[in-house]
């Protein structure tokens, strides 16, 4: 992993005598329903705050739905704000109000953390983490709800929020778009979730084949799941035995994939298994001959570095932060390049020292993305932005 850039200080985890307990509010909001990168990250993100002795954490979620399951959601040691918070309307009065602030459910704090691109207005600290910039730079990809990103990101910034990014790459798109300072752009990478155990074989059996190419993602056009099934049919016609294995959520705007899946030679070959438990997902991940990852952008990509953990190869697109975040541990080719992409599944199904390079590399790779290290950069930057507040108040 890259160097933390000059806006993030590393801190002990212990908390030194003279070293006063920060009240952090975070948005757990993303834990609700189907889990996508965002809830891993505040997974993440929350587990490894817990632990610390230097911050007191409380979660909020901006939804009423499923509010029930959010106490099982939460690691030891969160406390949860169990008061309602409709998402919709307090979003529509975030986009043209400084209010209501979070203070009103959550309480006192010093810091509150969005994690998911929006943050409440607040007497305290306020901190949103972009996690890419898609709204802006690809808005044909994008629903209702996502397009009102950006403007929600701008009420932030002028009410004094910081933003906290993944990757370089998105840092740098967030101060081109919204003009805003360095120093006030911290860039704190993920962890890698760990890939729970699995029985041998049980991935194989519900691929239905001995070798598979994986894709783990919501099908939506931002993943570029008709262009990956476009290489796999070149893929299919020169390998005999090998399948696609397609295994995320329905998504928006699939209409395309759908049609084009109808309609291909390879349509046998091709296993769309929709949104898998965590344990049938570890199962696929550790079994799979090698991850596809074809997106057309973006800010961090946690599947692959997932699958370089249990030792899976990786080809993926050079979008976005991928390069930045892969480095030379993965095949990395052209945005929407389908016979470059199938070339390189071939060369990685079929070249064991190939296989053997991106093996080891991954592994070591992987092994750079620590939550622990993701805590301290948040506990660093949460310090510095709170003692910047006082001292303009």
């Amino acid at each position: 992993m890259p160097p933390a850039p000059a806006a993030v200080v590393v801190v002990r985890s212990r908390t030194l005598s003279h070293v006063r307990t920060l009240r952090i509010a975070l948005d757990a909001t993303p834990l609700l329903g189907l889990q996508t990168g965002v809830g891993a990250f505040t997974v993440g993100a929350l587990t490894s705050l817990a632990l610390r002795d230097d911050v007191e954490v409380a979660a909020y979620a901006l939804s009423w739905a499923g509010r029930g399951t959010l106490p099982l959601l939460l690691p030891r040691g969160v406390r949860l704000v169990n008061r309602r918070m409709p998402a919709r309307p307090l979003r529509a009065l975030w986009g043209r109000f400084d209010g209501p602030r979070i203070e009103r459910w959550t309480g006192a704090v010093d810091v509150v953390h969005g994690t998911n691109f929006v943050v409440p207005p607040a007497r305290a600290t306020e901190i949103v983490t972009v996690h890419d910039l898609t709204p802006l730079r690809f808005p044909e990809l994008c629903d209702r709800r996502t397009l009102a990103y950006p403007n929600l990101i701008r009420r932030a910034f002028s009410r004094g929020a910081w933003v906290h990014t993944v990757s370089a790459h998105v840092a740098g798109e967030v101060r081109d778009a919204f003009g805003v300072g360095e120093d006030r752009v911290a860039v704190v990478p993920e962890g890698v979730p760990p890939v729970m155990a699995a029985a041998p074989g049980a991935g194989r059996s519900l691929a239905g084949a001995d070798r598979y190419v994986l894709a783990i993602g919501t099908v939506e056009p931002r993943k570029d799941h008709a262009g990956l099934l476009s290489a796999f049919e070149a893929v299919a016609a020169a390998d005999g035995d090998v399948r696609l294995v397609l295994a995320g959520a329905p998504g928006w705007g699939t209409t395309e994939f759908d049609a084009a899946l109808d309609h291909s030679p390879a349509r046998a070959r091709v296993i769309r298994l929709g949104y898998v438990s965590s344990e049938d997902r570890a199962a696929l991940l550790r079994d799979a001959a090698v991850l596809a990852y074809p997106s057309r952008y973006e800010g961090f990509g946690l599947p692959p570095l997932e699958a370089m953990s249990v030792g899976v190869p990786v080809v993926a697109s050079d979008a976005g932060a991928l390069p930045e975040v892969l480095g030379d541990a993965a095949v990395l080719v052209s945005v929407g390049d389908s016979d470059a992409l199938a070339n390189a599944l071939l060369t990685v199904l079929d070249d064991d020292g190939v296989r053997r390079r991106l093996v080891d590399a991954g592994s070591a790779r992987a092994a750079r993305y620590s939550w622990l290290q993701c805590a301290e950069g948040l506990v660093a930057l949460y310090r510095r932005a709170a003692a910047q507040r006082r001292g303009r108040d």
